[in-house]
Parts: C-alpha cells; sequence; structure tokens
C-alpha cells in the first residue's frame, strides 16, 4: 500500500493517472486504486463547477473579521517585533547605502577623516603582575638583535615580551655588528638605556648586563640557542624556560669540612634530632644557588604576532614609549623636522629604499640593460640560498618596487601639487642623480638629510643605523608618509603611525600601479589619476584596512582605541553618528578598501600576499638586513 499511495499522490500532482504503475498492480490493490482515482475524478468535476458560482459577500466578510480578530490576539506581540525587524532592515539598509558612497567619495590625501577617533592605548591592566625581582627570577635572558636598525628594533621590542613570559631578567640586547651594514654601534650609542630600563621597570627586570659573581660562577658560558621564527609563547614555555631553570648548586669547602668533623650529631646520639635541625639551617646557608643565563641569537620576528591582550600592550609600551632614541640623534633629527616646517606648513616623506642591495635582493628588473643585469646579479651572490626569480613574473606579482619616477607619477595622480615639499630618505640610489632626475622635476621641491645638515651630520656618516634612525624620526613626524617596499623600516613606521593616531601612510599598489605604469602612454592623463586614485583605495592608511587581529604585529598593531563619543567635540551629531556607524560595522562588511597585498595572518606564518622580495622571509634562510 505503501507504494500504491505514493504513486497515486504523484498522480494528482501531476493531473493524469499514472496508468503504467497501474497496469504493474493487480487484484484487490488495483480495483481499489481504480476506485480512487474514479473518486478523485469526480471531485474535480465538482469542485470545478462549484468555482463558477458567485461567492457570497457575507462569507467573504465573515472570513476577513476573523483574520482581524486572530492579527488583534497577537498585535502585542507580534506587530511590534515586525515593527522593530522591519526598523533594523531600514537602517542596516541606510547604512550599506551610506557605507557605499563613502567608498566611492574622494580620498583627503593629506590626512583620514576618521584618525581622531582612534588614539594608541598600551597601559598596564590592573590586573597585571608586577616584574619579578632580579634575584627572584628565573635566570638571564640574553638577546642578540640581528639586522639593521629597525630589524633589531622587533628584536629588542620582542625579546621584552619574552622576558615577560619566562619571568626572566632581561640584559639589555646586544646589536649585530656583522651584518650588510657594517655598524659597530651598541645599544647605548642609539637607544637611551637608562630610560629604556626605568620605563619597563613595573613589567620586566632589566639589567645592562649579568653581574660579574654570576659570569664567574657559570663553569660554561651561557646556553646559546636559536628559536623558529614567530614562536609562539607556548615554544618559550615548553623549550627555553627548562633549559633556563637549569640552577647549579654549589657546596663551598667550609661545609664539607665542617660536616664530616664539626657536626656534633655523630658524636651525641642523643641529641642527633635538635643538631641536624639547626645544621640543616646552616647548611643552605652555605649552598650558593646561581641562576643560569640562555641567549637568544638572531633575535628577530622570532615572537608570534598574535598574543595576549596585555602582552600586546606590553609590546607597544616597549616600541612606542621605551625605545627612545639618544639625545644627539634625536637632536638632530628634531632640526631637520624644524627646518622642514619652516619651508612648508606641509611635507612628504618618502622612503625610496632604491638602493642596489635592495634591488639585487629583490631579484627585479628595471630597465638597465645587461650592465643593470650584471652589477645586481653580482650584489645577488651575496645571499647564496635565494631561488631564482622572474623578473617579469615578480612585477606582475607586484613585488618590485617602484622606480622613483613611479612614485612622482602616483603622488601627482593621486592629487599632489608640484610645489609639494619632499623629504626622501635614502641611501645611495642606483643609478644616482640619473635616476632621481624624473623625481625632482615632478617635485621640485626636494631634501635628503644630507641637504639640510650637511655639517651636523659629518660625525654620524660612519654609522648607518645612527642615520637611519634620523631618518626614522623625520619620517614620523611627517604629514604624509610614503613606503617604496614591504621592508621593516616601512613595516614599524606604518605600525608606530596608526598607533599616533592613523596619521596618512601610503603603500603603493605595486601589482595594479605595475600594469597602469606599463600603459601609461595609451592613456590621458586624467584616465591614468582616475585608475590610479583607485587602485590605491585601500592603501592610503585608514583605519579600518585591515581587520583587528590580521596582519603583522608590527605593522597593524592591536593596541589602539577607538575614543568615546565625548571625545569627538568638533563633529555633529549626524555626521558624528554616520562616521560611527561607519567605523563600528566595518568588521562585517566586505570593504573595497581591502587591498590584495593585504591578507589574512596565521599565528606562525603570513600569507603570501604579506610577503615581498624584499621582506624578511618566514624561513631561516637568507634575509635582507633592514
Amino acid at each position: 500500500m505503501g507504494v500504491a499511495n505514493k504513486a497515486w499522490r504523484l498522480s494528482l500532482l501531476s493531473g493524469k493517472p499514472n496508468l503504467a504503475l497501474y497496469n504493474q498492480l493487480n487484484g484487490k490493490h488495483y480495483q481499489d486504486h481504480q476506485n480512487i482515482y474514479n473518486d478523485w475524478r469526480w471531485w474535480r468535476s465538482s469542485a470545478t463547477q462549484q468555482q463558477r458560482r458567485k461567492v457570497p459577500w457575507s462569507l467573504v466578510c465573515g472570513l476577513m473579521l476573523f483574520g482581524l480578530g486572530l492579527v488583534s490576539l497577537f498585535t502585542g506581540h507580534v506587530a511590534s517585533d515586525l515593527e522593530w525587524y522591519s526598523q533594523r532592515l531600514v537602517k542596516r539598509s541606510i547604512f550599506y547605502s551610506r557605507l557605499e558612497g563613502r567608498r566611492r567619495e574622494a580620498i583627503d590625501i593629506w590626512k583620514s577623516k576618521y584618525s581622531n577617533l582612534f588614539y594608541g592605548c598600551s597601559e598596564r591592566g590592573r590586573n597585571f603582575p608586577p616584574a619579578v625581582r632580579e634575584r627572584a627570577s628565573n635566570g638571564y635572558l640574553l638577546i642578540a638583535a640581528s639586522g639593521g636598525l629597525n630589524q633589531q628594533r622587533t628584536g629588542i621590542t620582542d625579546a621584552v615580551v619574552v622576558a615577560r613570559i619566562l619571568n626572566a631578567t632581561l640584559v639589555v640586547p646586544e646589536l649585530d655588528h656583522h651584518s650588510y651594514w657594517k655598524d659597530n654601534s651598541d645599544f647605548v650609542n642609539i637607544f637611551d638605556v637608562d630610560w629604556f630600563i626605568s620605563y619597563l621597570a613595573k613589567d620586566v627586570t632589566i639589567v645592562k648586563r649579568v653581574p660579574d659573581k654570576v659570569m664567574r660562577s657559570m663553569e660554561k658560558p651561557p646556553y646559546t640557542m636559536r628559536v623558529p621564527r614567530k614562536s609562539p609563547p607556548e615554544y618559550y614555555l615548553d623549550q627555553v624556560l627548562p633549559i633556563l631553570l637549569r640552577r647549579r648548586v654549589r657546596h663551598s669547602p667550609q661545609l664539607i669540612i665542617l660536616f664530616f668533623f664539626g657536626n656534633p650529631g655523630l658524636f651525641f646520639p642523643g641529641v642527633k634530632y635538635f643538631i641536624d635541625v639547626f645544621w640543616f639551617v646552616v647548611s643552605k646557608a652555605l649552598v650558593y644557588d646561581f641562576l643560569q643565563a640562555v641567549q637568544l641569537t638572531k633575535f628577530d620576528y622570532r615572537l608570534a604576532s598574535n598574543l595576549d591582550e596585555e602582552l600586546q600592550k606590553l609590546r607597544c609600551r616597549a616600541n612606542y614609549h621605551a625605545l627612545r632614541f639618544t639625545k644627539p640623534i634625536q637632536e638632530i633629527g628634531e632640526r631637520l623636522v624644524t627646518k622642514m616646517r619652516k619651508m612648508a606648513k606641509r611635507y612628504i616623506a618618502i622612503h625610496l629604499r632604491f638602493e642596489p642591495d635592495m634591488l639585487a635582493f629583490s631579484g627585479c628588473y628595471f630597465g638597465g640593460g645587461e650592465k643593470e643585469r650584471f652589477e645586481l646579479g653580482e650584489i645577488r651572490k651575496r645571499w647564496a640560498t635565494l631561488p631564482d626569480l622572474s623578473p617579469d613574473g615578480e612585477r606582475e606579482r607586484g613585488k618590485c618596487p617602484l622606480t622613483p619616477h613611479e612614485v612622482g607619477l602616483m603622488l601627482r595622480a593621486l592629487g599632489f601639487a608640484n610645489d609639494t615639499y619632499l623629504y626622501v630618505a635614502s641611501g645611495e640610489i642606483y643609478g644616482g642623480e640619473e635616476t632621481l632626475r624624473p623625481l625632482r622635476e615632478l617635485f621640485p621641491n626636494f631634501y635628503t638629510k644630507e641637504m639640510l645638515a650637511i655639517k651636523e651630520l659629518k660625525s654620524f656618516f660612519p654609522f648607518s643605523s645612527r642615520m637611519a634612525a634620523i631618518d626614522y624620526i623625520v619620517c614620523d613626524e611627517s604629514d604624509v608618509f610614503v613606503t617604496n617596499n614591504n621592508g621593516n623600516m616601512a613595516k614599524i613606521l606604518a605600525g608606530r603611525r596608526r598607533y599616533a593616531g592613523h596619521k596618512r601612510t601610503i603603500r603603493p599598489n605595486a601589482k595594479k600601479l605595475s600594469a597602469l605604469f606599463k600603459a601609461r602612454d595609451r592613456m590621458d592623463w586624467d584616465t591614468f589619476s582616475k585608475k590610479v586614485k583607485a587602485s590605491q583605495r585601500g592603501f592610503m592608511g585608514e583605519p579600518d584596512e585591515v581587520r583587528p587581529g590580521r596582519g603583522d604585529f608590527h605593522e597593524y598593531p592591536s593596541c589602539i582605541c577607538e575614543k568615546p563619543f565625548t571625545d569627538d567635540k568638533n563633529r555633529k551629531g549626524e555626521d558624528l553618528l554616520s562616521d560611527r556607524i561607519h567605523m563600528n560595522f566595518k568588521e562585517n562588511v566586505d570593504s573595497k578598501y581591502v587591498g590584495e597585498n593585504q591578507g589574512d595572518k596565521s599565528h606562525l606564518r603570513l600569507k603570501r600576499s604579506m610577503e615581498d622580495p624584499i621582506s624578511l622571509r618566514e624561513e631561516d634562510g637568507e634575509n635582507f638586513p633592514d
């Protein structure tokens, strides 16, 4: 009967008897279903005749009154709920329409309109325990930072957090003297070491060096190891802490002599118990318990980006507050900023990073013919493990830095006039003045630190890290910072400027721009400018370009908070509310601001879209020491 019932229902839906199925049935089953089918035909014909008759108005009115009565029973709940849902839908549709309008609106090239809604928040939480004292710590943590100034800065910042994780005493990190830069500057020559120690005193105990008493007690040098890149806190607790907790306990010769020849309990068994208790206390006082020391080498990007909130705040306090340059560096940096401000109310700082070593490391080609290929190829031999790259393929993928001429074209297309003042932070430009000439023609007000203070810089010339620190100050104080690569200085400064209120930071969308530069001769300037502006959406340093918790921490720090409504005194009610809606819903909307090179980041690795031939690689291979 189950199969027959199913077939009958299908025949009703189709409007035709399923004769093929009926023929397969026999006996009583067939007769029963034939009767049912005949009854169904009679019902359908009678129903058709009834449809032709007029429906009485009284029946229609009665049904309407009955429906209204049912609705009235639920009006207090159902109607109110429908109204609430409708208002929510209307508000969301209004929000999305406003957001779509904002995506198409012109961008202020000098300042983000949302910059005053955020501020850096890295204060210690109330429940964050104070730092342990030196003798009570788990030992001494020695750090050997590697690379150039900004690469070392990441290592120093993360070393503070690692010392906190291990409850260790941090020794002021050692800087790399053997990297590409060949700079023999120590920590004390670049950073204010006393300020560094005092500012972080509540978080981590820091000493300038391991005490001599502890060093003399060590039978071997400190245990040296290298941790993998982007290691989570669990790795340090599982692999580094056990080594740090190995304490060397040594008994003094006096203790051994007294134990065998001066222990009264050996000769007076009756008072042995009391004398043994006394002797235990004395022996403890004659045992030397020395702290162990561990040295972590090549320490750069050795800590994961995603950490606990309080540890992230500690990271920010170390990077943005505790690491302060020495007074001579700070003074000359501020002097250069003052000179730029006297000449122009606003200025742009560009980190060109178009030196021969960087170009060789990138594996790209810049149109210099066989001479360029030979020269950059010879420099590239310094890094034995670098893979062979296709210059055309790297450019299509957006992995090649822009030339100075292309940087100038991008800025002019974005709307910066030719009377804009530029501060160019760069070393030796590959190709010299010939390479810089197109940029100078586009922006005649072109300055470098050597042009502004050649005499004051003479004492800094032998030290590349100190020269880089001066550029760091001038770039940080600029109204607009333009980075031409995804290296360490670009990341560090981009993160600091976000922390300081999302100051305008422009990162070229090299993948889209390279195609535009290739075809710029086939389009007029207005079309080129329009396409450049469209390509740069999502690469202008807006607050909502990357969702919180994504991206590299040093470039996108999470210790940034939104100001409360009362802090926005200069904004009117409706405009402020509209802005707030935009920023609060930014995590739920797939904004067009998000560019192709701003990908997600896992706990241990950056996505390939965040990598760059001129940035640090995730593996422990050859790294460019920027």
